[in-house]
């Protein structure tokens, strides 16, 4: 298959933005698959109305099955079609932070969407991107468009279309290539339903900030049983993984050089991802700066790309620093235990 490139204005300023569009929209009505740029990463797009679209996005991603896909919609009238009932803190949540980086989690309107982007649950994750070329292309397309991060299952997340080609050259369509995306982690999905909202995923909007509209929210724990369906994205598999091994380093920059001289001197090349403070008290094979830590959206801006730049590298290791779990940290601490599959390494006495 030959993937095209679309190359679009981010801001759509110039016209000649739009018939690129067009172009992926006729794709996306003909059930093949486009990739375009959002406000957090890349989505891989599908017509959520249909099972042959959706499979197309499994099989390009190589995701499981019993992984639910996110809907995207550009209107309020889209998401009439899709779910059964709005509770009234979704309709806070809505109103606060649509569009953006916030999935909600609804009881689903029966037989309004295919049953793979569910995974045959009851529910369904939907969010509004705040992205004037993702919002154009799903009106252009007038779908309702499932779209994971549109990278191969298990790799980093893409946010460029350069990673888009990188991951999925010759499966997809086409890739709509609106430049670097913004937010770098992907959305906060959070489910209203009950009585108590639960954040299933953390992201781009912070437990504070949805504290700060509805109260009291919870926290899941993300940890999913491998024979249950995970109820939305990035609960039960290992994601966002670069091909070296990765490890998270709790600990001061000294003794994280212990270990890295340790592994150089048993031949092994050694990579660390570091904080722009400390990124100069390193002395390894690479050694890659992933944003300031008194500026953490900097960091969840960076994570992904600097994951993939260790990819281009010969590196047999890489030993990441950790963040403080407050705010956005939260979700970069989420994404890189993920990419490490829980492997850490701490200083004892290290407070």
């Amino acid at each position: 298959m030959n993937t095209i490139r679309w190359l679009v204005d981010k801001h759509l300023d110039n016209q000649k933005s739009y018939p690129q569009l067009a172009e992926a929209a006729q794709f996306l009505q003909q059930n093949e698959v486009v990739a375009f740029p959002t406000e957090t990463v890349y989505g891989l797009g599908g017509n959520a109305c249909s099972s042959d679209a959706v499979a197309k996005i499994f099989a390009a991603k190589g995701r499981p099955a019993d992984n639910p896909l996110i809907v995207h919609i550009a209107s309020y009238p889209q998401l009439d079609g899709i779910v059964a009932d709005i509770s009234d803190k979704s309709k806070q949540l809505m109103n606060a932070f649509w569009p953006g980086p916030l999935t909600i989690i609804f009881q689903k309107k029966e037989g309004a969407v295919s049953d793979l982007v569910t995974a045959g649950l009851d529910s369904v994750a939907v969010r509004m991107p705040d992205h004037p070329v993702a919002l154009e292309l799903i009106k252009e397309s007038g779908l309702p468009i499932a779209a994971p991060s549109a990278n191969r299952s298990g790799k980093p997340s893409p946010t460029t279309a350069n990673h888009v080609m990188e991951d999925l050259d010759g499966r997809i369509a086409g890739v709509v290539d609106g430049g670097q995306t913004g937010v770098g982690v992907e959305s906060t999905v959070i489910d209203c339903r009950g009585e108590h909202p639960i954040i299933l995923r953390p992201g781009g909007i912070t437990k504070e900030a949805i504290e700060a509209i509805i109260d009291k929210v919870e926290m899941s724990t993300s940890v999913v049983d491998k024979e249950e369906k995970p109820q939305a994205p990035g609960m039960k598999y290992t994601h966002y993984a670069p091909s070296a091994p990765l490890y998270l380093v709790e600990g001061t920059p000294e003794w994280i050089q212990s270990i890295v001289n340790e592994k150089t001197k048993s031949g092994m090349r050694v990579g660390v991802m570091a904080a722009s403070e400390t990124v100069g008290e390193y002395d390894a094979h690479t050694v890659l700066d992933c944003g300031s830590r008194s500026d953490l959206a900097s960091v969840a801006h960076h994570l992904y790309d600097v994951l993939r730049k260790f990819d281009e590298t010969d590196v047999d290791v890489i030993f990441s620093e950790v963040f403080p779990e407050e705010g956005v940290g939260v979700a970069i601490m989420n994404r890189l235990d993920k990419a490490a599959g829980h492997k850490w390494l701490r200083q004892i006495n290290h407070s």
